[in-house]
């Protein structure tokens, strides 16, 4: 009965841990059964595929919960409940290595990245599918473990313009379809951005420029995906001419900013209402986190960001926070819709949508408007401070076309990168990214308060900066060291 249950399990693709507190080095399913039986025909190989997509829904990872972990670690947030299930100690700069959500984030990272190997070795000898569509594949599962990394990276090793010689996460890039490899040494920062560069090139050159259709242009990674998360990881690294090599080939060099390759067009969305509408497949998503209408791909209530921000919410923005610019109390500024209040008078996001059960909200990944800020804060360090300006206008004057930035000083490449950094702390309210930018600017994680009490500042190099390495993973791999 067991092998018959894995058997079907790998059928299927359902690859998740059977537990947050399980080490995704566990391999049962795959020793359990003859590999090639899951990779006979071509439906099989684009099953596959689509489970490397599926593996990123994980509740504990970009699901929701990986994206509310990000945005209580940093400052803008204050906590609103004190349960442990609900991420206090996260919020308190608090984590244990045993944390299951320590230890989840890193083995649903992990799995996708197994996933991605696996198919990458089943891709590399196979006459089942056709050449073209193997390169498509091997693309599609190179982006996704330059994604995981990013993410692993990111959170469980210091940022690369603190130490990019420290110790980072370990690079697994060949399939563990058996037992017997769990020792591997973390490789070095600086080794994990290359390897991720290196896949998202690679990415970059095997993906196809559009798909057939808009929701698959939203949710596959085609060739802006793997382009534009390079402006993100060479933002990281403050590598700013690649960052503007890579963004112009999206970015036009002069207004409209609109990129369109095959049936594939990216550009700001017109109407903000139009993007946060639930289920967004338009030009804005570069790549989007999607969520079918089934039982199991929804995210349980207190994993979706929707129920964390409005609908309980247990975090609310934090009264000395990013909710003081005024341009989230203008009513001439759309974003201003998406500040509301609480019973208890706090100021809360209401971004994302769908506020009941089931919490199927489009998790945007990638925007347009990402894109441009990274671009403008690129050109801004290299000097070029008209064409900086005039993408951050873009960006600014889409929620408020009426702003008047000539009572804004951006005469040096200074203030504007101080207004970009303000700018994307408005815009990208919610989404995850706060905690990168202080990070990658190696600053301080700033003090908070919340309805649970104060969460004291936390210095670059203390080492609650960054999250502990997973206690599952120390147990397993005996070449793995601690923060």
């Amino acid at each position: 009965m067991k092998n018959i249950f894995l058997f079907i399990s790998l059928l299927l693709l359902v690859f998740f841990a059977s537990s947050c507190n399980k080490d995704f080095l566990d391999t049962v399913p795959f020793t359990s059964i003859n590999q090639t039986d899951a990779f006979n025909t071509p439906q099989q190989y684009l099953a596959h595929v689509n489970n490397l997509y599926s593996q990123l829904q994980n509740p504990v990872f970009y699901g929701g919960r990986f994206i509310v972990f990000n945005e209580q670690r940093a400052d803008e947030f204050g906590q609103n409940d004190g349960n442990a299930a609900t991420g206090s100690a996260v919020w308190n700069q608090n984590v244990a290595s045993t944390s299951e959500y320590i230890n989840g984030v890193w083995s649903a990272a992990y799995t996708a990245i197994n996933a991605a190997n696996i198919l990458m070795l089943k891709l590399s000898d196979t006459r089942i599918i056709s050449d073209s569509l193997s390169r498509l594949y091997t693309g599609e599962a190179k982006f996704v473990r330059a994604f995981c990394y990013l993410s692993l990276v990111q959170t469980f090793a210091k940022p690369y313009n603190v130490d990019k010689s420290a110790l980072g996460v370990p690079l697994r890039l060949t399939a563990i379809t058996s037992d017997g490899h769990n020792d591997l040494a973390r490789s070095s920062v600086e080794e994990v951005y290359t390897q991720i560069i290196n896949d998202l090139n690679d990415a970059e050159t095997l993906l196809p420029v559009a798909y057939s259709t808009s929701l698959l242009n939203a949710t596959r990674a085609h060739k802006a995906s793997a382009v534009a998360l390079k402006t993100r990881v060479y933002l990281n690294q403050n590598n700013f001419v690649k960052l503007a090599e890579e963004a112009s080939k999206l970015v036009p060099s002069a207004a409209p900013y609109v990129y369109s390759a095959g049936n594939v067009t990216h550009k700001l969305e017109t109407s903000l209402s139009n993007l946060w509408n639930g289920s967004y497949t338009g030009n804005e998503a570069v790549f989007s986190i999607a969520f079918a209408n089934t039982t199991t791909e929804t995210p349980p209530s207190q994993f979706a960001l929707a129920f964390n921000y409005v609908t309980q919410p247990i975090i609310f923005l934090s009264p000395g926070g990013i909710i003081l610019d005024p341009a989230l109390s203008d009513p001439l500024d759309a974003r201003s819709a998406f500040i509301g209040l609480d019973k208890a008078k706090h100021n809360i996001l209401k971004k994302f949508s769908i506020t009941t059960a089931p919490f199927r909200d489009y998790i945007p990944v990638i925007r347009y408007a990402e894109v441009l800020m990274n671009y403008a804060e690129g050109l801004a360090h290299l000097g070029q401070l008209n064409e900086s300006i005039a993408l951050i206008k873009a960006v600014r004057q889409r929620s408020n076309p009426n702003y008047n930035f000539a009572n804004i000083d951006l005469s040096t490449s200074e203030k504007i990168i101080s207004f970009i950094l303000n700018e994307r702390r408005i815009e990208l309210l919610g989404e995850g990214f706060r905690l990168q930018d202080l990070q990658r600017l190696g600053k301080n994680l700033p003090a908070k308060t919340g309805s649970i009490g104060t969460a004291v500042e936390v210095p670059v190099n203390a080492s609650n900066y960054i999250w502990p390495i997973p206690s599952g993973e120390l147990s397993a791999n005996k070449l793995c060291k601690p923060n």
